[in-house]
């Protein structure tokens, strides 16, 4: 699909200039009213447990939403677009990583950018009731990056209720992302995303103290030293670049054959060059790729408006392929 080039993000609020600010300002002053989700746990597989939070009318049209690195469903994002959406006649699925929901995970893995298993442990469950004709999916960062690869893993096995994907600030090539972060100009993102991090894994040393090591972990400056010590060995990985190399969503995008939309602004802080996908997105007959001047990282604010404007865009991206 060609790229879209015009975007109608366009918001006049005085930091919109700034990616930083973009940024930074939503994620810590916006707050969404009148959510109230009912929460679901299911079991996994390797006898571990996933949190789901619903919000249930009993509508045949279903969005699965996926937050960001150390994010939840309660994120301003994620409850913004849940809101959006409920109010329009659908039913939402925010889903919660393992760790992420507000309790530590009982397996000694948790969570990372490609882990499909658990998002299809998910979907499996949202739709074995048969309730839904419709779904979609969207993702924000890490939760986009995810949704893509699952998408481009299944390929032509996706279930045939899936019919559009709206992705938001997706770190397209992870290490290229991870590379982005270690600037200096990042430093706020990366320690308030380390700090987390690492307090989970001082949580989970003290249930496996065996098999997870920390001392010296608060010297820990940067996520390929993070990745390297212990994502890379609670996940199986041989290694931090065997992460990147395998977790990375964008070597799947070639088996995407759901309508999916990518948007990432051009001031995002978090995202390089690689995150741009512009090469793919042309020649793909499922992928289409906007690129707005402004919206930072999950910002894209709407001055004197409660939702965002990934709300209204994904809502109108996926109206087009509803059957």
């Amino acid at each position: 699909m060609p790229l879209i080039s015009n975007s109608s993000y366009n918001n006049h609020s005085f930091y919109i200039h700034n990616g930083h600010f973009e940024t930074i300002i939503p994620s810590l002053f916006r707050e969404i009213k009148g959510i109230k989700y009912t929460r679901e746990r299911i079991e996994t597989p390797d006898d571990d447990f996933i949190d789901l939070d619903w919000l249930k009318d009993g509508n045949d049209k279903l969005i699965i939403l996926s937050h960001g690195l150390e994010g939840s469903s309660d994120r301003h994002y994620v409850k913004s677009m849940a809101k959006y959406f409920h109010q329009l006649g659908w039913d939402v699925l925010a889903w919660n990583y393992r760790s992420c929901s507000g309790e530590i995970n009982r397996a000694l893995r948790m969570y990372h950018h490609g882990v499909t298993d658990d998002y299809d442990t998910m979907i499996q469950h949202a739709l074995i009731s048969n309730t839904y004709k419709k779904v979609v999916l969207s993702g924000f960062s890490m939760g986009g990056s995810t949704t893509l690869k699952y998408l481009g893993e299944k390929g032509s096995n996706v279930d045939p209720r899936i019919l559009a994907s709206a992705v938001f600030s997706v770190p397209c090539n992870l290490w290229d992302s991870a590379l982005q972060l270690k600037k200096s100009e990042n430093r706020f993102y990366r320690r308030r995303f380390l700090k987390k991090m690492l307090t989970k894994i001082k949580l989970k040393a003290e249930v496996y103290p065996d098999q997870i090591n920390i001392e010296g972990v608060d010297n820990i400056t940067t996520f390929d030293e993070f990745d390297e010590r212990y994502t890379a060995p609670l996940h199986d990985f041989k290694d931090a670049q065997d992460f990147y190399t395998s977790s990375t969503s964008d070597q799947f995008y070639d088996n995407i054959k759901v309508p999916s939309l990518i948007v990432n602004a051009k001031n995002d802080p978090m995202l390089g060059n690689k995150c741009y996908p512009a090469d793919i997105a042309t020649t793909h007959p499922f992928l289409y790729l906007e690129i707005p001047k402004h919206g930072g990282h999950v910002g894209f604010s709407l001055k004197g408006k409660e939702h965002s404007w990934m709300d209204v865009r994904a809502y109108e991206f996926v109206q087009d392929f509803l059957n």
